[in-house]
């Protein structure tokens, strides 16, 4: 239906639509002034979504296709009957998907305390992954939450909150070998992975790891996040146990583009109070799926004390511009991650970083790969960063030029407005 839907059906149509565009008032936020937010479809150059035809998710759904849901099972349901047709999901209130908690999850014969006790460090070392009964039963508990808390969103489709105070909790959307896909004005709520599997072969003390992000793309093009505030909320890190010594890790991350996913707008969003926020291209070995794709814009959204990954970059040409990074030392770990075969161009972004944070560390080097960063601000001032992380790390040095310039932007404001412009505008419950 993507042709149908997206380009006028003859010249006279055509015409119409340019003088309705051309008439449109632009608001800078994404949703022409007096415009309903569910019918909202990408600006034209607003990013790498706005490239090849544009990004509309289900603006041209008719009466029958527009269904507001209230509850988990009727989100789902509602995803699943769009018969392929251009489809609007609005979301009244807030929608809990993990409401029913993890004991609902358990496959038959898991004990935690088992699980503890059977892969103690003491008792299982550190060099081999664990195995046996409980680590079985643990996998199949974790197959039964990843089936009730996860939701895949098909092409042409817009899923927008209503009103300032939409939330979906818990959840992990899933845009998935899909086209044209709008989600905006939601909280979304990190889920809370109820079987981290622990792993006493990664690093020197072992970890716990976790599954679930907040939202993927997986596979799909023409995606357009905007408006939506990421967060842990309820379970920050800093309220999870400890087992072994080490972080019992219930989080992932919040946003993930990933799998040959390309041409995605990430714009006027919140991530806050987070680990492991936004990657973009999950491994150095996804060539075949990733190389040539991974096209990924980030402008005017809010990091706010994040720890890493914001984003951490794979193969992609990723614009980040106009973005502001409030950082809290005792998390903070870097922002930028230069990772393999990747072209970043990060401009005009404001950084307001706590004593005893230097600039120094906003970039780290996973891979040798260049990158492009111009008149970006540090508490107020310019400042190069490539040169403040070769100052700090003489001998792990990156390349500057990216060897490609951004051409799809629609505003840039000088990076000494970017904290007055994003931190009062960005975020669900904000859109203009």
């Amino acid at each position: 239906m993507r042709h149908l839907t997206r380009h006028a059906a003859g010249p006279l149509a055509l015409c119409a639509a340019l003088l309705a565009t051309a008439a449109a008032p632009a608001s800078g936020h994404g949703t022409p002034s007096g415009h309903d937010p569910a019918r909202a479809t990408l600006p034209a150059r607003d990013g790498w979504a706005s490239a090849a035809g544009g990004t509309t998710g289900g603006a041209a759904a008719d009466r029958e296709h527009v269904r507001t849901v209230r509850t988990w099972d009727e989100f789902r349901a509602a995803l699943a009957a769009g018969g392929g047709e251009p489809q609007i999901i609005r979301v009244a209130g807030t929608i809990d998907a993990g409401a029913a908690g993890c004991a609902r999850y358990e496959a038959p014969g898991y004990d935690f305390d088992r699980y503890l006790a059977d892969y103690d460090p003491a008792v299982w070392g550190y060099d081999t992954p664990v195995s046996g009964p409980q680590e079985d039963a643990r996998a199949a508990s974790a197959a039964n939450q990843a089936a009730a808390i996860q939701a895949y969103v098909p092409s042409d489709t817009t899923v927008v909150g209503v009103g300032r105070n939409a939330a979906i909790r818990g959840a992990g959307l899933q845009i998935k070998d899909a086209d044209n896909v709008i989600v905006r004005n939601l909280t979304l709520e990190s889920p809370l992975d109820c079987f981290p599997q622990w792993d006493p072969t990664d690093g020197e003390r072992g970890a716990w790891n976790s599954e679930y992000d907040a939202a993927v793309v997986h596979n799909s093009t023409h995606v357009w996040l905007d408006h939506n505030t990421f967060t842990d909320g309820r379970h920050p890190d800093s309220s999870l146990p400890r087992h072994y010594g080490e972080l019992y890790q219930q989080h992932d991350g919040e946003l993930d583009v990933v799998r040959g996913a390309d041409l995605v707008t990430v714009s006027w969003n919140v991530f806050e109070d987070h680990a492991k926020t936004l990657m973009i291209g999950n491994s150095d070995a996804a060539g075949d799926t990733d190389r040539g794709r991974l096209r990924v814009t980030l402008h005017h959204n809010l990091f706010r004390n994040v720890g890493e990954r914001a984003p951490r970059v794979r193969f992609g040409q990723v614009d980040a511009y106009n973005n502001h990074y409030v950082i809290a030392e005792e998390s903070y770990a870097y922002s930028f991650g230069i990772g393999f075969e990747s072209r970043l161009v990060a401009e005009k972004n404001s950084f307001r970083l706590p004593p005893g944070a230097g600039p120094g560390r906003i970039l780290k080097k996973w891979s040798e790969a260049p990158l492009t960063a111009a008149r970006n601000h540090v508490n107020g001032a310019e400042t190069d960063l490539v040169a403040a992380h070769n100052a700090d790390n003489p001998d792990t040095p990156l390349r500057r030029g990216a060897g490609w310039t951004p051409t799809l932007r629609t505003r840039v404001d000088d990076p000494r407005a970017v904290p007055g412009t994003v931190v009062p505008r960005a975020g669900a419950g904000r859109i203009r």
